[in-house]
């Protein structure tokens, strides 16, 4: 009789977590954003507005398409995998099939890649496709209201690779998700069951089922943890792994794993890691520049042409600082994406000019470089 254990990921499973698990929860695997266009619409999707329906490819929390930049955040991360989603990664097949080609010339075969699907544009040319180019496990996500394209999952277990079904938990959908389960678990070796999220985007969806979620700070959906206990007690005899995947793996272990790992592979010789894998620095901003309300978007919005002129700005008071405070050149440095410059909390102290704002921040060593705080010298 198959067994339910708690993981030490604030978890639970029955059998063995499958392969793209075993490197997520680790904290190895990029997350391959490939577009954001889906023909689903599915009311409970927790995709940020940043990629709901626009057609954009992240690498982790590095929005970009060049080849090479997708290679250095793997790298920064020291991936041994990808999780290829979406979206959905079928309807740009073409770019969904480059990157995964690259990826596994780049870091080798053994390089992990799985990826994320739903039914409705599984046509048997593109399965092909990804299977030449080297994938090594699909994900499926079935409609839950409708049977239309299930026997799909059939035209999936024609190629040689491992086969697994992932579906939230949906307080609400107690019935549909069984009979969901029973019918696929003649075709998947595994099935993972997620808890049920809220996000900006779905908060409308949410509501007007009636669901809430568990907390004022607690994201995940209140029934959804108890639904998925039930749903993984139902699914251990029919499916040989079954994973519930808690929030809280999710923030707690992947993200804050992976963090941990991007901030001691990228961390510059002026800043301070902490223990959680924060980037704690001195930062130096032009005064139009300065952190408030629509910082971010401000920065977006600037155009090529006042960037020039921007990093001319910030050159100059980067040589004049190097002087008049001998700074080595190691210590000291132009943040091009953000438009400032960095350098240790220690030096930040000793600077004293007028013209500029100062201040010592704690950030995500993540590529958007997310403030956590920051405190105005």
């Amino acid at each position: 009789m198959p067994k339910i254990s708690k993981t030490k990921y604030y978890s639970w499973k029955s059998g063995k977590l499958a392969d793209g698990c075993k490197f997520c929860v680790r904290g190895r695997k990029l997350v391959l954003f490939v577009t954001g266009i889906c023909s689903k619409n599915c009311w409970y999707c927790p995709l940020s507005e940043q990629k709901k329906n626009k057609d954009v490819v992240f690498a982790n929390e590095w929005k970009t398409s060049n080849p090479k930049e997708i290679i250095k955040e793997a790298e920064l991360c020291s991936a041994l995998g990808a999780g290829i989603t979406g979206g959905d990664p079928l309807l740009r097949i073409e770019r969904t099939v480059k990157y995964i080609r690259l990826l596994k010339r780049h870091f080798g075969k053994k390089f992990h890649i799985h990826l994320y699907a739903p039914l409705n544009n599984i046509t048997k040319q593109k399965l092909k496709k990804l299977y030449n180019a080297g994938l090594d496990e699909i994900r499926v996500h079935p409609d839950f209201h409708s049977r239309k394209n299930w026997e799909q999952i059939k035209t999936i277990r024609e190629f040689d690779w491992v086969v697994g079904m992932e579906i939230p938990a949906i307080p609400g959908l107690r019935t549909e998700t069984k009979q969901m389960i029973g019918y696929f678990s003649e075709y998947i070796s595994f099935l993972n069951i997620n808890e049920l999220e809220q996000s900006d985007t779905n908060l409308a969806g949410m509501q007007k089922r009636g669901l809430k979620t568990k907390g004022v700070i607690d994201y995940g959906i209140k029934g959804s943890h108890e639904l998925a206990m039930d749903l993984l007690n139902y699914a251990k005899d029919k499916v040989k792994n079954v994973h519930y995947c808690t929030t809280k793996l999710k923030d707690a272990v992947q993200l804050a794993t992976r963090i941990k790992i991007r901030a001691k592979n990228y961390a510059q010789p002026f800043d301070k890691v902490t223990k959680e894998g924060l980037l704690v620095r001195g930062v130096i901003y032009l005064p139009e520049l300065k952190p408030g309300f629509g910082y971010r978007r401000k920065i977006e919005k600037i155009t090529k042409t006042k960037k020039k002129k921007i990093l001319l700005k910030l050159n100059k008071k980067l040589k004049q600082l190097k002087n008049k405070y001998k700074i080595k050149p190691s210590m000291i440095k132009i943040d091009t994406q953000k438009l400032r410059i960095l350098t240790s909390q220690k030096l930040i102290k000793k600077i004293k000019d007028p013209s500029i704002i100062l201040a010592i921040a704690a950030e995500y060593p993540t590529w958007d470089a997310t403030e956590i705080e920051i405190d105005f010298l």
